[in-house]
């Protein structure tokens, strides 16, 4: 995606060989007409895969997110990553590792929003390790319905998560696939 190589070589910042900082347009501050394209390549990548539901996991992949649901006129929901006192029953939960963050998280999805018949399409602002996305697809699977896709912002596709993601089978498409970082230095594949 043309747009996005751009706007992360004008204004990404490679912090470190891990660490690509984007608050300009993804994370932070949103560009509504990029996340609007993004989520016009999600929906032609995916619009045969017969999704019935986008999911998410807060906050950074709610603007892609949300973009691609409109346009595939499907619900979307958001997996929750904070504790809730609204959420404490009748809920997935699985815990997931940030290696940005160096923590553990428990993420949760209410068993009201997803049924067997699901099929779930995944997207999210990076991949990494992987982690994130796994969490995600177990609970998907958990309740018994099915990851027909991952969507996937920023892949840095040096680091072990893509190839472990397609190991496992899911399709995993991705807008921008980073192949090196270090400071200064942005490279794609």
């Amino acid at each position: 995606m043309k747009n996005l190589h751009k706007r992360i070589l004008e204004e990404g910042k490679a912090l470190s060989d891990t660490v690509l900082k984007v608050d300009s347009f993804l994370n932070h501050q949103v560009d509504p007409d990029l996340m609007y394209e993004m989520g016009t390549y999600f929906k032609n990548y995916f619009k045969n895969h017969k999704v019935t539901k986008i999911f998410t996991i807060e906050s950074s992949g709610i603007a892609p997110t949300v973009m691609t649901a409109m346009q595939m006129n499907l619900p979307m929901v958001i997996l929750k990553k904070q504790g809730s006192k609204i959420l404490n029953s009748d809920v997935y939960q699985t815990t997931v590792h940030s290696y940005t963050k160096g923590s553990d998280y428990e993420l949760t999805l209410s068993e009201k929003y997803i049924n067997k018949e699901d099929n779930i399409l995944i997207i999210d602002d990076f991949l990494a390790n992987g982690e994130a996305a796994l969490g995600a697809a177990r609970l998907v699977e958990e309740a018994g319905a099915k990851v027909v896709g991952i969507g996937i912002v920023i892949e840095k596709s040096f680091q072990k998560g893509p190839q472990m993601l397609k190991d496992k089978g899911y399709d995993v498409y991705s807008l921008a696939r980073i192949s090196k970082l270090s400071k200064g230095t942005i490279e794609f594949l």
